[in-house]
């Protein structure tokens, strides 16, 4: 088992998600300063929605999250959340930052993410879907940690 110290000077290349949320803002300012005391680099990275996907589909999940639906929808939106989340990974700590906006779900956007850039933590906050919804729609971090083929964080960003 690798002490503290080194487990922390390993970590060379963290990836921390967002969807704008508070919630996904506090992951990120803990994914800032964990890569800056390491020294890493983080890639902050957000997946969208198409403007032309299926507005039926996007609707129906929508209205079945109701407060909890944070889907970025356009890659301009999504451009927006990555630059205030890149903003607050900075004010935290964090000097080599790189984003990417990327269409697609969230899971398979951060797997793939992860694995395109060799990443060696994934950073995910604990705001998941409870209940029903989550059994429905499934969690974005219990999904992220059961696939991820690196380290991962689970913050906890709520409440």
């Amino acid at each position: 088992m690798r002490a503290v110290s080194d487990t922390a000077s390993a970590y060379r290349t963290v990836v921390v998600g967002t969807d704008g949320s508070e919630s996904s803002l506090r992951a990120v300012a803990r994914a800032g300063a964990l890569a800056g005391a390491c020294g890493a680099t983080l890639v902050i990275a957000c997946a969208y929605l198409p403007t032309e996907a299926d507005d039926r589909e996007t609707a129906r999940a929508q209205d079945a999250l109701r407060d909890d639906a944070y889907q970025v929808v356009g890659s301009h939106p999504a451009e927006d959340t990555v630059r205030t989340a890149s903003e607050r990974a900075s004010a935290a700590g964090a000097k080599d930052i790189k984003t990417v906006a990327v269409m697609g779900s969230p899971v398979e956007t951060l797997i793939d993410v992860v694995r395109k850039e060799s990443a060696d933590l994934l950073v995910v906050g604990n705001r998941g879907l409870a209940g029903i919804k989550g059994r429905l729609l499934g969690s974005v971090p219990a999904d992220a940690t059961r696939r991820s083929e690196c380290d991962v964080l689970v913050v906890h960003t709520t409440g």
